[in-house]
């Protein structure tokens, strides 16, 4: 065994495997694996290896292709063959119209990644699966390309590869021990010796957090006990000369695959069970949980009533075994928070079907920085102090309990809540509020006018529609109040804040004491990477400011920039501090009935900043809106909070203040043409290609990504970020439905939702460039109706900013 590896993988299972291959794919050989036992002992070799395209955005379809790509590969493969099943095809079941219009919105987004789904009704179902009864049944999505693979060829034959391109993998080699040194390179100590490795990555499936506590980081990963069997075979099955496509089926909370002449039959049953909390037998290998079929019996009864067939046939294995998962049911793929030369590829649930596209990714980022695909959505950075060992064992339960049940837009389900709060959460429920959750905290989406009003889950405009309509125009024409928690606020300090803001920003810095700018970073590749807002208080404090879920993000990009010789110091208000935004023609009527001091446009005009009073309460008061109102960010320490918000109700109630929430806020900024971080914020897209043109400064100096947006610039834009007005009053447009011309798509939509004040059904796209100005026949996919759209201006409402400079 080498003494020294570029990178050192952790865990033989697909998620190591699949990386380590990936890594020589890259160019990378240096690089080693180390399993503690057998390749593929742990969850991997138990696994139903069931292989899909279908997924919750675009990188997820993304990666599950590229799986299904690299597999169909490898089966070909005359030297080392595998068995995969490929192409089988699978319907995903439904019973409601409504799951029929989610399924009609993930074929749109799917075909944007040239993935064709077909939305079928119940006949069409049965038809394609001989074994289905229709009762109860609405239809189904049908994925051509689903599948199975034989789990352990799979990791052998990408272990193979990879030995083949100069990678080396020892088994029975234990990790015992890891040790950063000053360089941020890692020791990791085995039986065998210790390597000393620049980079090492944690793909130990449910052993993650064993390998978490050598690092001295904790993941939240929980792991369930899940059932599945195999059946004796079964006549209609091998009569039918073909095999049967995957079903699964969130009315039962079943699936099944055909498995030689009979079928492996999994469950999803609502008497779940976690595994491992208190720690995993060291002799757990190759190993299954006791059989507890009597636990699945009331979802066994409803798979028997979808398939009648398995009333009539025997047993003849019973698999139990543990299986991974997050909070929020996804991956965590990439850097390890807090950590350098640290990255993790665990919590894969569906691992053997997804795996093949997880190392892809990873390896990206290992080797560029990046991947292909924006991987917000499998970030392990996502999830942050909150994701402790409690509120992930919750969330597990939940997410298993709902495997095949999608969440509809503005769906927040109630495991694990409230797990972050403010003094003003129980006030503002009081009041009426709906919650939804953003990085773990409880933000208002509206007021509820009624309290036995309650929300259909739809893609379609619902009861909410009214309700946010009347909170847009109380903030149009009067005032209004919301709390924004969570939002990500680091405190610099020191002689080079100002430089070294000025090297990760791709514009101009503001340094005027006072002053508020919006910022923009981009990553090495000339990719836009986070948006700040940048606020220079006294003593020359700044304050950057960024959205709720980029705490960890953002504070990895600045820590990992630092160089040893700037005095400059980081240090997170997150948690400490709320914004009260206070928006509407008069809020300066408001603000200056409870604070002291020169409040009109001339002694505070917008983009200003300066510390307060709010009654009796410190503040951080800034000029800013992403309403498109006159608005002001009032900061304040959460300790005060409450009385700066009673301050504000009362002087208020002369001015007829009303409580908005996030759903008014979201429409009145696409009316605007503002952006969200990781909707129009992405690292597929450069600034130009966002239309931030005014925010980057090639002529300022050097500056992260300045060389590689030069040398995209003179190349052209790839894709270009337009607005677009929807023909309809049925629905808005959800992210990734696909921009279309006739039957080409053309773009990806990125965000959507109802103007309230311009009566219009708005929504973001990024298109190819030639049809940013327009097109005749432009249309968008809106739940499988072909909408028509036409490009309109990038800010619908007020342009010339008059009502925020008021």
């Amino acid at each position: 065994m080498r003494k020294t590896a570029r990178v050192v993988v952790i865990g033989g299972g697909i998620a190591g495997c699949s990386t380590i291959y990936h890594l020589t794919q890259e160019g990378w050989t240096d690089v080693m694996l180390l399993e503690r036992d057998e390749l593929t002992s742990g969850t991997t070799w138990h696994s139903a290896a069931q292989v899909t395209n279908f997924g919750m955005n675009q990188t997820m379809v993304g990666l599950k292709t590229h799986s299904i790509n690299l597999y169909k590969e490898l089966a070909d493969d005359p030297e080392y063959p595998i068995n995969y099943h490929h192409g089988d095809g699978g319907i995903r079941l439904a019973n409601t119209h409504a799951q029929m219009d989610g399924y009609r919105h993930f074929a749109s987004m799917a075909r944007g990644m040239d993935v064709h789904f077909e939305v079928i009704d119940a006949e069409e179902c049965a038809r394609r699966h001989p074994l289905l009864a229709t009762d109860n049944l609405v239809g189904g999505l049908w994925d051509p390309l689903d599948g199975d693979i034989d789990p352990a060829q799979l990791c052998q034959a990408l272990a193979r590869r990879a030995r083949k391109a100069g990678a080396e993998v020892h088994r029975n080699t234990p990790v015992t021990a890891l040790k950063q040194l000053k360089d941020d390179s890692w020791i990791v100590s085995t039986p065998k010796g210790d390597v000393h490795a620049e980079i090492v990555v944690n793909a130990c499936g449910y052993r993650v957090n064993e390998v978490g506590a050598m690092m001295g980081v904790h993941h939240p990963v929980a792991s369930m006990e899940h059932q599945y069997f195999l059946t004796e075979e079964i006549p209609a099955i091998k009569e039918a000369g073909h095999r049967m496509p995957l079903i699964r089926c969130p009315i039962s909370d079943y699936y099944s695959r055909q498995e030689k002449n009979g079928l492996l039959v999994g469950f999803y049953e609502q008497d779940c069970k976690t595994w491992g909390m208190d720690g995993i037998d060291p002799n757990f290998v190759n190993a299954l949980c006791p059989d507890d079929l009597d636990r699945v019996t009331d979802v066994l009864e409803g798979a028997i009533a979808r398939m009648p067939a398995l009333a009539e046939v025997g047993i003849h294995t019973v698999v139990n075994g543990p299986i991974t998962y997050t909070i929020d049911g996804a991956p965590l793929v990439g850097p390890i928070p807090g950590k350098r030369n640290a990255f993790c590829i665990i919590g894969l649930r569906a691992g053997l079907g997804e795996g093949g596209g997880h190392g892809w990714l990873l390896a990206q980022q290992i080797v560029h920085g990046e991947a292909c695909y924006d991987t917000w959505c499998l970030d392990p950075r996502r999830f942050t102090g909150h994701g402790n060992v409690e509120l992930t064992a919750l969330k597990a339960i939940e997410d298993y309990q709902n495997e095949f049940r999608f969440h509809f837009p503005h769906e927040h389900r109630p495991a694990g809540r409230p797990i972050k709060t403010t003094p003003l959460t129980p006030v503002l429920a009081a009041e009426g509020a709906e919650f939804g959750v953003v990085n773990g905290w409880e933000r208002m989406d509206y007021i509820k006018p009624d309290p036995e009003f309650t929300e259909t889950h739809t893609f379609r405009f619902n009861e909410t529609f009214d309700v946010v309509a009347k909170e847009v125009a109380a903030v149009q024409t009067g005032v209004g109040l919301t709390e924004v928690n969570g939002f990500n606020r680091f405190e610099l300090t020191g002689a080079d804040v100002h430089s070294f803001l000025d090297r990760m920003i791709c514009g101009r810095v503001p340094k005027k004491e006072g002053r508020v700018g919006l910022a923009y970073l981009l990553n090495h590749h000339g990719m836009v990477k986070s948006e700040a807002t940048i606020a220079n208080l006294p003593d020359g404090r700044v304050w950057y400011g960024s959205a709720a879920a980029s705490e960890w993000h953002d504070m990895d990009w600045l820590q990992a920039h630092l160089r040893e010789d700037e005095d400059v110091q980081i240090r997170s208000l997150t948690n400490e501090h709320t914004i009260l935004v206070l928006a509407g023609p008069k809020a300066r009527d408001v603000l200056s009935a409870v604070s002291r001091g020169d409040w009109s446009s001339a002694a505070f005009p917008w983009l200003s900043v300066r510390q307060a009073f709010i009654g009796i309460a410190p503040a951080v008061v800034m000029a800013v809106s992403f309403s498109g109102e006159l608005a002001y960010e009032i900061h304040v320490p959460n300790n005060q909070l409450y009385g700066a918000y009673l301050a504000l109700r009362h002087a208020g109630k002369a001015h007829g203040l009303t409580l908005f929430g996030s759903r008014a806020v979201e429409s009145m900024r696409l009316e605007k043409g503002y952006l969200h971080w990781k909707a129009e914020l992405q690292t597929e897209f450069d600034p130009f290609e966002t239309g931030l043109e005014r925010f980057v400064k090639l002529d300022k100096g050097d500056f992260i990504g300045r060389e590689a947006l030069v040398a995209r610039q003179a190349n052209g834009p790839n894709r270009q970020r337009v607005t677009l007005l929807l023909d309809s009053q049925t629905a808005p447009a959800h992210a990734g439905a696909s921009v279309m011309v006739g039957d080409q798509v053309v773009g990806t939509v990125t965000s959507g939702d109802w103007g309230h004040r311009v009566g219009q059904n708005i929504a973001m796209a990024f298109v190819t460039p030639v049809f940013a100005k327009g097109h005749d026949d432009l249309i968008v996919d809106v739940i499988g109706q072909r909408v028509p759209a036409s490009v309109a201006d990038p800010c619908l409402y007020d342009p010339e900013n008059a009502r925020v400079k008021a």
